[in-house]
């Protein structure tokens, strides 16, 4: 997308994201799913400095946000360093972390988190200490996850910036650092949707025709069914 393009959008739309992944050591293999909170791995963290040199938006990126994991904080400090050495602050997001249970998908107690990324700029005033807890409302549960994703786009929206990112975590068909771009659907109601620009999936998938939402409905169904037989759910007490 052309920085003329961009700009147009920004002018015309009310929400600019972004949405990134980043190779952590749990990637490496199954095993490593039983560590806490993993880090980035080596080549994680030079895929955050690639993306730093990539990433054409740089300049008008104005709100940072970022899974509390860490992770997603380390993809953020290292993957826009132009925006934090020209003052922005990283908002830590409890609701967009990972969907599943396992241990390496729950995050730290913010207090450990605070102490860690004590001379960096991030937020966590929106972080509870419950956030970890893999229940109630952080529970690994499927309708819990897509409550969750709700409330993210609907914090998203009511934001007054324009051009966002949101460091969170990927799934099938995301390659590490991914970037794709989202504006908010015209709609009536609170679901705050998200439509992937044109530009977006053309830059990734050529001209390939976006899923209906029959097939959107159906994939998900998919996906779930994916998550069920691998047991991503079943540690999960609501």
């Amino acid at each position: 997308m052309a920085p003329a393009e961009l700009t147009s959008l920004t002018k015309w739309l009310q929400q600019y994201i972004f949405l990134l992944t980043q190779q952590g050591y749990h990637n490496l293999c199954i095993g490593n799913q039983s560590l806490h909170d993993p880090s980035l791995t080596p080549l994680g963290e030079a895929q955050c400095y690639q993306l730093c040199q990539d990433f054409p938006y740089h300049s008008s990126i104005d709100l940072l946000v970022a899974s509390p994991l860490r992770r997603t904080l380390y993809t953020t400090l290292l993957g826009f360093q132009p925006e934090l050495k020209r003052g922005l602050t990283i908002i830590a997001l409890p609701e967009a972390q990972e969907l599943a249970d396992l241990p390496c998908d729950t995050g730290s107690a913010v207090k450990i988190l605070e102490e860690e990324f004590r001379d960096h700029a991030i937020d966590f005033s929106l972080v509870e200490e419950e956030w970890t807890s893999n229940t109630g409302k952080w529970a690994a549960d499927a309708e819990i996850v897509e409550k969750r994703a709700r409330e993210v786009r609907q914090w998203l929206k009511a934001r007054p910036e324009k051009d966002i990112v949101l460091v969170t975590h990927g799934g099938t068909g995301w390659a590490n650092t991914e970037f794709r771009s989202y504006i908010f659907a015209n709609e009536s109601g609170d679901n705050a949707t998200i439509v992937e620009t044109v530009a977006s999936r053309q830059r990734r998938k050529g001209s390939e025709t976006p899923l209906s939402q029959t097939e959107q409905r159906e994939l998900k169904a998919a996906k779930q069914n994916l998550w069920d037989e691998r047991g991503y759910f079943l540690q999960s007490k609501v």
